[in-house]
Protein backbone atom coordinates (compact mmCIF):
# COMPACT_ATOMS: atom_id res chain seq x y z
CA UNK A 1 0.00 0.00 0.00
CA UNK A 2 1.70 3.48 -1.29
CA UNK A 3 2.09 5.92 1.45
CA UNK A 4 -0.31 8.31 -0.76
CA UNK A 5 -3.02 6.29 -0.04
CA UNK A 6 -3.30 5.65 3.96
CA UNK A 7 -5.69 2.81 5.33
CA UNK A 8 -8.16 5.06 6.71
CA UNK A 9 -8.58 7.12 3.36
CA UNK A 10 -9.45 4.68 0.55
CA UNK A 11 -9.12 5.91 -2.94
CA UNK A 12 -12.39 6.74 -4.81
CA UNK A 13 -13.16 5.88 -8.09
CA UNK A 14 -14.26 8.48 -10.73
CA UNK A 15 -17.02 8.11 -12.87
CA UNK A 16 -16.17 9.09 -16.53
CA UNK A 17 -17.72 12.56 -17.33
CA UNK A 18 -17.00 14.36 -14.43
CA UNK A 19 -13.45 14.64 -14.70
CA UNK A 20 -10.77 16.68 -15.82
CA UNK A 21 -9.85 20.39 -14.21
CA UNK A 22 -13.82 21.79 -14.24
CA UNK A 23 -15.25 18.76 -12.06
CA UNK A 24 -16.99 19.54 -9.17
CA UNK A 25 -14.99 19.86 -6.01
CA UNK A 26 -16.21 17.22 -3.80
CA UNK A 27 -15.48 19.89 -1.05
CA UNK A 28 -18.21 22.10 -2.32
CA UNK A 29 -20.61 19.63 -2.78
CA UNK A 30 -20.12 18.22 1.36
CA UNK A 31 -20.87 21.52 2.19
CA UNK A 32 -24.90 20.14 1.63
CA UNK A 33 -26.65 19.29 4.82
CA UNK A 34 -29.76 18.14 2.65
CA UNK A 35 -31.73 20.92 5.07
CA UNK A 36 -34.31 21.40 2.54
CA UNK A 37 -34.32 24.82 2.89
CA UNK A 38 -33.67 25.07 -1.10
CA UNK A 39 -37.02 23.50 -2.29
CA UNK A 40 -39.46 25.83 -1.64
CA UNK A 41 -36.92 28.79 -3.38
CA UNK A 42 -36.48 26.01 -6.68
CA UNK A 43 -38.79 26.85 -9.30
CA UNK A 44 -38.68 23.28 -10.96
CA UNK A 45 -39.37 21.84 -7.50
CA UNK A 46 -42.46 23.54 -7.09
CA UNK A 47 -43.73 22.63 -10.66
CA UNK A 48 -42.70 18.99 -10.34
CA UNK A 49 -42.31 17.97 -6.76
CA UNK A 50 -39.87 15.70 -7.64
CA UNK A 51 -36.53 15.52 -5.51
CA UNK A 52 -34.40 14.90 -8.62
CA UNK A 53 -35.62 18.40 -9.60
CA UNK A 54 -34.60 19.90 -6.88
CA UNK A 55 -31.35 21.40 -5.55
CA UNK A 56 -30.74 19.07 -3.14
CA UNK A 57 -31.47 15.95 -5.44
CA UNK A 58 -29.40 17.13 -8.44
CA UNK A 59 -26.58 17.73 -5.59
CA UNK A 60 -26.81 13.93 -5.00
CA UNK A 61 -26.77 12.66 -8.05
CA UNK A 62 -23.19 15.40 -9.16
CA UNK A 63 -22.16 13.62 -6.17
CA UNK A 64 -23.25 10.08 -7.19
CA UNK A 65 -20.83 10.49 -10.43
CA UNK A 66 -18.00 12.34 -8.73
CA UNK A 67 -17.53 9.45 -6.44
CA UNK A 68 -18.11 6.77 -8.95
CA UNK A 69 -21.05 5.58 -7.63
CA UNK A 70 -23.22 5.86 -10.74
CA UNK A 71 -22.53 7.08 -14.83
CA UNK A 72 -24.01 10.42 -16.24
CA UNK A 73 -26.08 8.45 -18.35
CA UNK A 74 -28.79 10.54 -20.39
CA UNK A 75 -31.70 10.02 -17.86
CA UNK A 76 -29.23 11.33 -14.44
CA UNK A 77 -28.55 14.24 -17.35
CA UNK A 78 -32.01 15.23 -18.14
CA UNK A 79 -32.00 16.08 -14.75
CA UNK A 80 -29.49 18.52 -14.68
CA UNK A 81 -30.43 19.55 -17.89
CA UNK A 82 -34.07 20.74 -16.47
CA UNK A 83 -31.93 23.05 -14.15
CA UNK A 84 -32.81 26.92 -14.50
CA UNK A 85 -29.47 27.85 -12.90
CA UNK A 86 -31.34 30.52 -11.41
CA UNK A 87 -29.39 30.01 -7.80
CA UNK A 88 -32.03 31.22 -5.91
CA UNK A 89 -31.19 27.94 -3.80
CA UNK A 90 -27.65 29.95 -3.16
CA UNK A 91 -29.97 32.61 -1.27
CA UNK A 92 -31.86 30.03 0.81
CA UNK A 93 -28.75 28.04 1.27
CA UNK A 94 -28.03 28.15 5.14
CA UNK A 95 -24.60 26.27 4.22
CA UNK A 96 -23.77 28.38 1.45
CA UNK A 97 -23.23 25.69 -0.80
CA UNK A 98 -21.61 27.46 -4.23
CA UNK A 99 -24.49 25.86 -6.57
CA UNK A 100 -24.18 27.48 -9.53
CA UNK A 101 -20.55 26.73 -10.02
CA UNK A 102 -21.18 22.95 -9.24
CA UNK A 103 -23.63 23.01 -11.58
CA UNK A 104 -21.09 24.82 -14.27
CA UNK A 105 -19.01 22.26 -13.14
CA UNK A 106 -20.77 19.58 -13.90
CA UNK A 107 -22.38 20.63 -17.38
CA UNK A 108 -18.53 21.80 -17.96
CA UNK A 109 -16.98 18.15 -17.21
CA UNK A 110 -19.79 16.39 -19.31
CA UNK A 111 -19.25 18.35 -22.58
CA UNK A 112 -15.19 17.59 -21.73
CA UNK A 113 -15.88 14.20 -22.20
CA UNK A 114 -17.45 13.02 -26.02
CA UNK A 115 -18.48 9.51 -24.48
CA UNK A 116 -21.09 11.58 -22.02
CA UNK A 117 -21.64 14.56 -24.18
CA UNK A 118 -25.33 14.51 -25.62
CA UNK A 119 -25.83 15.42 -28.57
CA UNK A 120 -28.38 18.02 -28.00
CA UNK A 121 -25.85 19.84 -25.88
CA UNK A 122 -23.10 19.95 -28.33
CA UNK A 123 -25.56 21.76 -30.83
CA UNK A 124 -26.64 24.34 -28.56
CA UNK A 125 -22.48 25.05 -27.92
CA UNK A 126 -22.18 25.32 -32.05
CA UNK A 127 -25.19 27.80 -32.17
CA UNK A 128 -23.28 29.67 -29.26
CA UNK A 129 -20.44 29.86 -30.84
CA UNK A 130 -21.11 30.49 -34.25
CA UNK A 131 -23.86 32.52 -34.07
CA UNK A 132 -23.98 34.33 -30.71
CA UNK A 133 -20.76 34.62 -30.39
CA UNK A 134 -19.80 36.30 -33.64
CA UNK A 135 -21.49 39.68 -33.99
CA UNK A 136 -21.74 39.86 -38.17
CA UNK A 137 -23.05 36.33 -38.28
CA UNK A 138 -25.69 37.14 -34.91
CA UNK A 139 -26.95 40.37 -36.59
CA UNK A 140 -27.52 38.49 -40.28
CA UNK A 141 -29.31 35.88 -38.41
CA UNK A 142 -31.59 38.30 -36.83
CA UNK A 143 -32.28 40.32 -39.84
CA UNK A 144 -35.10 37.96 -40.66
CA UNK A 145 -36.78 38.99 -37.25
CA UNK A 146 -36.54 42.48 -38.33
CA UNK A 147 -37.96 41.87 -41.64
CA UNK A 148 -40.90 39.55 -39.73
CA UNK A 149 -41.49 43.07 -37.44
CA UNK A 150 -41.81 45.47 -40.46
CA UNK A 151 -43.60 43.47 -42.49
CA UNK A 152 -46.61 44.15 -40.69
CA UNK A 153 -46.60 40.38 -40.31
CA UNK A 154 -45.85 40.03 -36.54
CA UNK A 155 -49.02 42.95 -35.79
CA UNK A 156 -50.91 40.84 -37.51
CA UNK A 157 -50.33 37.53 -36.30
CA UNK A 158 -50.72 38.99 -32.67
CA UNK A 159 -54.37 39.94 -33.11
CA UNK A 160 -56.85 37.80 -33.81
CA UNK A 161 -55.55 35.80 -37.00
CA UNK A 162 -52.76 35.04 -34.64
CA UNK A 163 -55.69 32.71 -33.09
CA UNK A 164 -55.69 30.11 -36.19
CA UNK A 165 -52.20 29.71 -35.82
CA UNK A 166 -51.64 25.58 -34.03
CA UNK A 167 -50.56 25.83 -30.95
CA UNK A 168 -47.15 25.42 -31.11
CA UNK A 169 -46.46 27.82 -33.79
CA UNK A 170 -48.60 30.14 -31.54
CA UNK A 171 -46.29 29.28 -28.18
CA UNK A 172 -43.05 30.11 -30.77
CA UNK A 173 -44.95 33.48 -32.18
CA UNK A 174 -45.06 34.58 -28.26
CA UNK A 175 -41.72 34.22 -27.71
CA UNK A 176 -40.32 36.28 -30.89
CA UNK A 177 -39.14 39.84 -29.77
CA UNK A 178 -40.20 43.00 -31.58
CA UNK A 179 -37.23 43.97 -33.40
CA UNK A 180 -38.79 47.26 -34.48
CA UNK A 181 -35.70 48.95 -33.67
CA UNK A 182 -32.21 49.88 -35.63
CA UNK A 183 -29.44 47.44 -33.38
CA UNK A 184 -26.78 49.80 -31.00
CA UNK A 185 -24.01 50.73 -33.13
CA UNK A 186 -21.04 52.81 -31.63
CA UNK A 187 -19.43 55.76 -33.50
CA UNK A 188 -15.82 54.92 -32.92
CA UNK A 189 -14.56 54.20 -29.36
CA UNK A 190 -16.07 57.27 -27.43
CA UNK A 191 -19.75 57.13 -27.02
CA UNK A 192 -20.75 59.93 -24.31
CA UNK A 193 -18.34 62.48 -21.88
CA UNK A 194 -20.12 64.59 -20.06
CA UNK A 195 -18.49 66.50 -16.49
CA UNK A 196 -15.26 64.83 -15.07
CA UNK A 197 -16.52 62.08 -13.11
CA UNK A 198 -15.29 58.65 -13.36
CA UNK A 199 -14.53 57.11 -16.63
CA UNK A 200 -16.30 53.76 -17.08
CA UNK A 201 -16.60 51.20 -19.94
CA UNK A 202 -19.73 49.94 -21.20
CA UNK A 203 -20.38 45.94 -21.88
CA UNK A 204 -22.54 45.95 -25.18
CA UNK A 205 -22.57 42.17 -25.33
CA UNK A 206 -23.97 40.19 -28.08
CA UNK A 207 -27.72 39.58 -28.38
CA UNK A 208 -28.65 42.91 -25.87
CA UNK A 209 -28.01 45.54 -28.28
CA UNK A 210 -29.63 43.88 -30.98
CA UNK A 211 -32.40 43.32 -28.99
CA UNK A 212 -33.03 46.09 -26.78
CA UNK A 213 -30.64 48.67 -28.27
CA UNK A 214 -32.92 51.57 -26.58
CA UNK A 215 -31.53 50.05 -22.60
CA UNK A 216 -27.74 50.97 -24.04
CA UNK A 217 -29.16 54.50 -24.88
CA UNK A 218 -30.74 54.72 -22.26
CA UNK A 219 -27.59 54.04 -19.88
CA UNK A 220 -25.20 56.32 -21.88
CA UNK A 221 -27.37 58.89 -20.98
CA UNK A 222 -28.06 58.25 -17.41
CA UNK A 223 -24.34 57.74 -17.11
CA UNK A 224 -23.54 61.19 -19.07
CA UNK A 225 -26.29 62.68 -16.60
CA UNK A 226 -24.19 61.74 -13.68
CA UNK A 227 -20.97 63.05 -14.86
CA UNK A 228 -19.05 59.64 -16.43
CA UNK A 229 -17.04 59.95 -19.78
CA UNK A 230 -18.83 56.42 -20.96
CA UNK A 231 -16.69 54.52 -23.53
CA UNK A 232 -17.44 51.02 -25.57
CA UNK A 233 -14.18 49.19 -26.45
CA UNK A 234 -14.83 48.40 -30.05
CA UNK A 235 -12.47 45.07 -29.49
CA UNK A 236 -15.06 43.65 -26.08
CA UNK A 237 -16.65 40.54 -27.12
CA UNK A 238 -19.79 38.45 -25.95
CA UNK A 239 -19.40 38.13 -22.02
CA UNK A 240 -19.76 34.01 -22.52
CA UNK A 241 -22.31 33.90 -19.50
CA UNK A 242 -24.34 31.68 -22.26
CA UNK A 243 -21.75 29.32 -22.97
CA UNK A 244 -20.42 28.85 -19.40
CA UNK A 245 -24.30 27.86 -18.16
CA UNK A 246 -24.23 25.21 -21.30
CA UNK A 247 -21.06 23.65 -20.26
CA UNK A 248 -18.73 25.13 -23.15
CA UNK A 249 -16.14 26.55 -20.90
CA UNK A 250 -13.05 26.48 -23.29
CA UNK A 251 -15.70 28.95 -25.19
CA UNK A 252 -16.29 31.02 -22.15
CA UNK A 253 -12.54 31.38 -21.25
CA UNK A 254 -11.78 32.55 -24.60
CA UNK A 255 -14.49 34.99 -24.58
CA UNK A 256 -13.17 35.91 -21.09
CA UNK A 257 -9.85 36.50 -21.96
CA UNK A 258 -10.52 38.77 -25.21
CA UNK A 259 -12.80 41.44 -22.81
CA UNK A 260 -10.21 41.30 -19.91
CA UNK A 261 -8.40 42.59 -22.70
CA UNK A 262 -10.09 45.02 -24.25
CA UNK A 263 -11.37 47.00 -20.97
CA UNK A 264 -7.88 46.44 -19.40
CA UNK A 265 -6.81 48.54 -22.92
CA UNK A 266 -9.60 51.03 -22.00
CA UNK A 267 -7.99 52.08 -18.83
CA UNK A 268 -11.39 52.68 -17.07
CA UNK A 269 -12.41 52.79 -13.43
CA UNK A 270 -15.56 50.62 -13.92
CA UNK A 271 -16.64 48.40 -16.53
CA UNK A 272 -20.59 48.93 -16.60
CA UNK A 273 -23.10 46.03 -16.91
CA UNK A 274 -26.51 46.43 -17.60
CA UNK A 275 -27.57 42.39 -18.09
CA UNK A 276 -27.79 40.92 -14.86
CA UNK A 277 -26.70 37.38 -16.22
CA UNK A 278 -23.36 38.96 -17.80
CA UNK A 279 -22.36 40.66 -14.59
CA UNK A 280 -23.11 37.74 -12.49
CA UNK A 281 -20.74 35.76 -15.48
CA UNK A 282 -18.22 38.68 -15.74
CA UNK A 283 -17.31 39.29 -11.81
CA UNK A 284 -16.37 35.63 -11.75
CA UNK A 285 -14.12 35.76 -14.74
CA UNK A 286 -11.34 34.77 -11.69
CA UNK A 287 -12.87 31.72 -10.96
CA UNK A 288 -13.27 30.72 -14.68
CA UNK A 289 -9.68 31.29 -15.38
CA UNK A 290 -8.57 29.93 -12.05
CA UNK A 291 -6.42 26.93 -13.59
CA UNK A 292 -4.80 29.23 -16.01
CA UNK A 293 -1.34 30.64 -14.80
CA UNK A 294 -0.38 33.65 -17.34
CA UNK A 295 -4.76 34.85 -16.92
CA UNK A 296 -5.57 34.10 -13.24
CA UNK A 297 -4.46 37.25 -11.62
CA UNK A 298 -5.54 39.31 -14.26
CA UNK A 299 -8.87 38.01 -14.42
CA UNK A 300 -9.48 38.62 -10.44
CA UNK A 301 -8.22 42.02 -11.17
CA UNK A 302 -11.00 42.96 -13.56
CA UNK A 303 -13.49 40.92 -11.71
CA UNK A 304 -13.54 43.61 -9.15
CA UNK A 305 -13.86 46.37 -11.34
CA UNK A 306 -17.53 45.11 -12.98
CA UNK A 307 -20.54 46.80 -11.92
CA UNK A 308 -24.07 46.34 -12.81
CA UNK A 309 -25.31 49.62 -13.58
CA UNK A 310 -28.00 50.11 -10.73
CA UNK A 311 -25.24 48.89 -8.47
CA UNK A 312 -23.07 51.71 -9.79
CA UNK A 313 -25.89 54.57 -10.31
CA UNK A 314 -27.18 53.81 -6.60
CA UNK A 315 -23.78 54.79 -5.54
CA UNK A 316 -23.61 58.29 -7.24
CA UNK A 317 -26.18 61.80 -6.54
CA UNK A 318 -28.34 59.84 -8.64
CA UNK A 319 -32.04 62.26 -7.35
CA UNK A 320 -30.42 65.16 -8.74
CA UNK A 321 -32.47 66.05 -11.93
CA UNK A 322 -35.34 63.77 -11.59
CA UNK A 323 -38.62 64.43 -12.78
CA UNK A 324 -42.07 63.06 -12.33
CA UNK A 325 -42.85 60.16 -13.82
CA UNK A 326 -46.57 58.66 -13.20
CA UNK A 327 -46.05 54.83 -13.23
CA UNK A 328 -47.57 51.87 -10.89
CA UNK A 329 -44.46 49.37 -11.17
CA UNK A 330 -43.62 45.89 -9.93
CA UNK A 331 -40.06 45.06 -9.87
CA UNK A 332 -39.04 41.18 -11.42
CA UNK A 333 -34.89 40.73 -9.68
CA UNK A 334 -33.25 39.50 -12.16
CA UNK A 335 -31.85 36.16 -10.98
CA UNK A 336 -28.18 36.66 -11.83
CA UNK A 337 -28.93 40.38 -9.88
CA UNK A 338 -30.40 39.14 -6.65
CA UNK A 339 -28.92 35.76 -6.55
CA UNK A 340 -25.85 35.77 -8.28
CA UNK A 341 -24.89 39.23 -7.29
CA UNK A 342 -26.50 39.43 -4.54
CA UNK A 343 -27.94 42.93 -5.17
CA UNK A 344 -31.81 43.46 -4.36
CA UNK A 345 -31.76 47.10 -2.38
CA UNK A 346 -29.91 49.07 -5.41
CA UNK A 347 -33.38 49.07 -7.50
CA UNK A 348 -35.35 49.95 -4.93
CA UNK A 349 -34.09 52.88 -3.94
CA UNK A 350 -33.70 54.10 -7.50
CA UNK A 351 -37.55 53.61 -7.78
CA UNK A 352 -38.29 54.62 -4.23
CA UNK A 353 -36.31 57.77 -5.36
CA UNK A 354 -38.68 58.68 -8.85
CA UNK A 355 -41.42 61.10 -8.29
CA UNK A 356 -44.47 59.26 -8.88
CA UNK A 357 -43.61 55.78 -9.23
CA UNK A 358 -45.81 53.58 -6.78
CA UNK A 359 -44.19 50.40 -6.56
CA UNK A 360 -46.18 47.16 -6.43
CA UNK A 361 -43.88 44.13 -5.18
CA UNK A 362 -44.38 40.76 -6.29
CA UNK A 363 -44.88 37.61 -3.97
CA UNK A 364 -42.23 36.33 -5.02
CA UNK A 365 -40.47 38.97 -7.37
CA UNK A 366 -36.86 37.18 -7.26
CA UNK A 367 -38.41 34.01 -8.25
CA UNK A 368 -37.31 33.00 -11.96
CA UNK A 369 -39.02 34.17 -14.84
CA UNK A 370 -38.31 31.18 -16.78
CA UNK A 371 -36.14 32.40 -19.26
CA UNK A 372 -32.76 31.49 -18.10
CA UNK A 373 -30.93 31.72 -21.65
CA UNK A 374 -31.15 29.23 -23.98
CA UNK A 375 -33.88 27.40 -21.78
CA UNK A 376 -37.11 28.77 -23.09
CA UNK A 377 -36.46 27.02 -26.30
CA UNK A 378 -34.73 24.03 -25.03
CA UNK A 379 -37.03 23.28 -22.24
CA UNK A 380 -39.81 25.03 -23.54
CA UNK A 381 -42.22 23.20 -21.64
CA UNK A 382 -41.16 23.92 -18.19
CA UNK A 383 -39.84 27.41 -19.30
CA UNK A 384 -43.84 27.88 -19.45
CA UNK A 385 -45.15 26.66 -16.72
CA UNK A 386 -42.16 28.67 -14.85
CA UNK A 387 -43.30 31.50 -16.81
CA UNK A 388 -47.38 30.94 -15.90
CA UNK A 389 -46.38 31.38 -12.52
CA UNK A 390 -44.81 35.02 -12.78
CA UNK A 391 -47.13 36.09 -15.17
CA UNK A 392 -49.92 35.45 -12.55
CA UNK A 393 -47.88 36.87 -9.84
CA UNK A 394 -47.22 40.38 -11.70
CA UNK A 395 -51.00 39.97 -12.53
CA UNK A 396 -51.68 39.95 -8.68
CA UNK A 397 -49.73 42.91 -8.49
CA UNK A 398 -51.92 45.59 -10.48
CA UNK A 399 -49.28 46.93 -11.60
CA UNK A 400 -48.92 48.12 -15.17
CA UNK A 401 -45.42 48.25 -15.87
CA UNK A 402 -42.85 45.63 -15.18
CA UNK A 403 -38.95 46.51 -14.90
CA UNK A 404 -36.38 44.36 -14.70
CA UNK A 405 -32.55 44.16 -15.03
CA UNK A 406 -32.02 41.78 -17.85
CA UNK A 407 -32.66 41.81 -21.18
CA UNK A 408 -34.04 37.66 -21.71
CA UNK A 409 -36.28 38.63 -18.70
CA UNK A 410 -37.76 41.49 -20.26
CA UNK A 411 -38.41 39.54 -23.64
CA UNK A 412 -40.09 36.57 -21.68
CA UNK A 413 -42.14 38.76 -19.31
CA UNK A 414 -43.01 40.60 -22.48
CA UNK A 415 -43.64 36.91 -24.04
CA UNK A 416 -45.61 35.41 -21.25
CA UNK A 417 -47.99 39.08 -20.75
CA UNK A 418 -48.77 38.65 -24.53
CA UNK A 419 -49.66 34.89 -24.28
CA UNK A 420 -52.17 35.94 -21.16
CA UNK A 421 -53.39 38.56 -22.99
CA UNK A 422 -52.51 40.87 -20.63
CA UNK A 423 -51.38 44.69 -21.39
CA UNK A 424 -48.32 45.84 -19.65
CA UNK A 425 -45.04 47.65 -20.61
CA UNK A 426 -41.57 45.53 -19.79
CA UNK A 427 -38.55 47.39 -20.17
CA UNK A 428 -34.72 47.60 -17.86
CA UNK A 429 -35.61 50.19 -14.74
CA UNK A 430 -32.45 52.06 -16.10
CA UNK A 431 -35.03 53.22 -18.91
CA UNK A 432 -37.31 54.65 -16.13
CA UNK A 433 -35.14 56.39 -14.65
CA UNK A 434 -33.88 58.05 -17.84
CA UNK A 435 -37.31 59.17 -18.00
CA UNK A 436 -37.14 60.98 -15.11
CA UNK A 437 -34.07 62.79 -16.05
CA UNK A 438 -35.80 63.70 -19.39
CA UNK A 439 -39.03 64.66 -17.24
CA UNK A 440 -36.93 66.68 -14.45
CA UNK A 441 -35.39 68.57 -17.65
CA UNK A 442 -38.51 69.30 -18.73
CA UNK A 443 -40.02 70.70 -15.90
CA UNK A 444 -36.96 72.81 -15.26
CA UNK A 445 -36.93 74.75 -18.70
CA UNK A 446 -40.71 75.05 -17.66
Amino acid sequence: MSAATPPDVPEVPRASGFTGPDAPALSDLQNCIHCGFCLPACPTYIATGQELESPRGRLHLIRGVVEGKVEPTPRLLSHLDLCLQCRACETACPSSVPYGRIMEDARASVMADRSTRPREWAMRARLLRNVVARPRVLRAALWFGRVYTRSGLQRLLRGPLGRLLPEPLANLEAQAPTLDRAPFRRSGELVERRGDGPRVALLTGCVHGELYPQTHEATVRVLGHLGCEVIAPPEQACCGALHAHAGDAEAARRLARRNIEAFEEAGVDAVIVNAAGCGAAMKEYGRLLRNDEEWAERAERFASTVRDVLEFVATLDFERGLGRVEADVTLQDACHLAHGQGILAAPRAILDAIPGVDLHEQATPDRCCGAAGLYSTVQAAMSREVLDAKVADISGTGASTVVTSNPGCTMQIQAGLRRARRPGEVLHLIELLDRSYAAGFEEARA
